[in-house]
């Protein structure tokens, strides 16, 4: 069986001029687990270290990859060719967006049919006769007013659709961010009280007839992002910082007042912790 099966189209750029571009078209396959490429008749020949200058290290792609001399040998050995192309183009071809591009080669290869997509030149692309030796055409739907893509460009995309074509679930990620579990109502609640009581010390709340109206307008901003267990021990620790202590009484100086006042019914309604005893000790809180 040939290398190709099983591992994904062949790239095949026709023509292609600079080495720049060809390394960056080989950092594009690798991004998406793509390897094979094949060039025809490279106009700065090959090996190229251009190419390999700007591959970023996809040796392996640019160590494989296979000159030919005509179009016709580079697909010789291939059961389905894609052509991409911006341009309409006479003929009776099949046209396709990259999604249903990549999901026919998907079936072709899975198949075990060798395939493979072609790339025209950097200033002309393919030519009609070049696009008539495929089996069917790939065009981007892009701003008809600005339709033109680079090469590495275009195979960036088509290899992102071709990964994408096999995942299980094509919205799935490499990794994901932490499971954020809300608070509960109780925390939230108490530190929702807990700067009630500070800003009403500090005379926020003017004029006091409107008070209840500015407590809901807090309560429906502070509820709204759904707060971790944490994030509300952050916010807890903040407020405390700024309603007890101040900067002739800084944390570490003593237990102000106003904290003591606060910890009276906490601590009467349940037993001091370890944590909270050394926490008043210090005079912080262990919540904070």
């Amino acid at each position: 069986m040939n290398k190709h099966l099983n591992s994904g189209p062949a790239i095949i750029l026709v023509e292609p001029q600079m080495g720049e571009n060809i390394g960056m078209v080989a950092r594009a396959l690798a991004n998406f687990g793509l390897a094979e490429l094949r060039l025809v008749n490279p106009r700065d020949g090959w090996p190229n270290e251009a190419a390999r200058a700007t591959a970023a290290k996809a040796d392996h792609v640019i160590d494989g990859a296979r000159v030919f001399d005509t179009l016709e040998e580079a697909v010789a050995d291939l059961a389905y060719v894609l052509a991409t192309t911006a341009r309409q183009r006479d003929g009776f071809k099949p046209v396709f967006a990259p999604v249903e591009a990549t999901r026919q080669l998907r079936g072709r290869v899975e198949a075990d049919q060798a395939t493979g997509i072609l790339f025209g030149r950097e200033r002309f692309g393919l030519s009609n006769e070049e696009v008539g030796r495929a089996d069917a055409i790939v065009t981007f739907p892009v701003d008809p007013n600005f339709a033109s893509l680079n090469i590495a460009q275009a195979v960036l995309l088509m290899s992102y659709e071709w990964m994408k074509a096999g995942l299980a679930d094509e919205n799935a990620t490499p990794f994901s961010g932490p499971e954020i579990v809300p608070a509960p109502k109780e925390e939230l609640n108490g530190y929702l009280d807990h700067l009630e009581t500070a800003l009403s010390a500090r005379g926020y709340f003017r004029p006091l007839a409107k008070k209840e109206k500015m407590i809901d307008k807090l309560r429906a901003v502070l509820t709204r992002p759904g707060f971790t267990s944490g994030e509300v021990k952050v916010l807890r620790g903040i407020l405390s910082s700024l309603d007890y202590f101040s900067p002739n009484e800084p944390r570490g100086m003593g237990y102000p007042e106003r904290k003591q006042a606060a910890d009276v019914p906490r601590m009467q309604r349940r037993p001091a912790t370890a944590g909270e005893q050394i926490a008043d000790e210090r005079g912080g809180d262990s919540n904070d």
